[in-house]
């Protein structure tokens, strides 16, 4: 899977893996996830975003009453619209925002596919933590820092410089969609108190 801008026409021809838009929806939902304020001090999150949806009296409480069927998945949809719309903003303080690639914003099409495929398991029945199993080594009842940033690391390891919207990864963006969304979560690492908002730059 190329994800190069000058790709677009190899893009349409291959079909996206789910394995590899799994990869990347289990990344935007435990960054969403992580990302949040968080509902106390002991419980507080990175507070990347200033929501408490995944807290049991913050968005649970609310969600499990208004959808009791699917209230986990709108949980993670709201996670992964907070940390989309901090990316966006970021992302729309460059003097060229289209050549920016970051977790939630790689291309038009795979950008859509990852949204249909989230639609997709949403229906599917199970709880988010069975259809994306990745999301168990983030996602418990207790956040823990230190098992957050094992599974940034456990990503490998990447160069980048500091920008003024975020870390840019230095070279080109891989061709390969999952080693992409590999790297876009290794720079994440070290954690700071504001989003990193990991990221390529295409070239012109």
């Amino acid at each position: 899977m190329v994800v190069t801008e000058n790709s677009e026409a190899g893009r349409e021809a291959a079909p996206i893996p789910l394995s590899q838009l799994d990869l990347l929806l289990t990344a935007q939902l435990a960054i969403g996830w992580a990302g949040e304020r968080g509902e106390s001090v002991d419980e507080q999150r990175l507070g990347w975003w200033r929501t408490n949806l995944a807290s049991e009296f913050g968005g649970q409480d609310l969600f499990s009453r208004l959808l009791p069927k699917s209230w986990e998945w709108a949980i993670f949809q709201g996670v992964r619209e907070a940390a989309r719309r901090r990316d966006e903003e970021l992302r729309k303080q460059d003097h060229d925002s289209d050549r920016i690639i970051s977790l939630f914003n790689i291309t038009f099409e795979i950008d859509e596919r990852a949204d249909e495929r989230f639609a997709d398991l949403k229906r599917s029945g199970k709880p988010p933590v069975e259809a994306l199993p990745g999301l168990a080594e983030v996602v418990s009842d207790n956040w823990d820092q230190d098992q957050f940033a094992e599974w940034v690391q456990a990503h490998g390891k990447v160069d980048f410089v500091s920008a003024p919207i975020g870390r840019r990864i230095r070279g080109s963006a891989p061709d390969s969609l999952e080693l992409l969304v590999r790297h876009l979560i290794a720079a994440c690492s070290p954690l700071t108190d504001e989003y990193p908002m990991p990221h390529y730059r295409r070239a012109s």
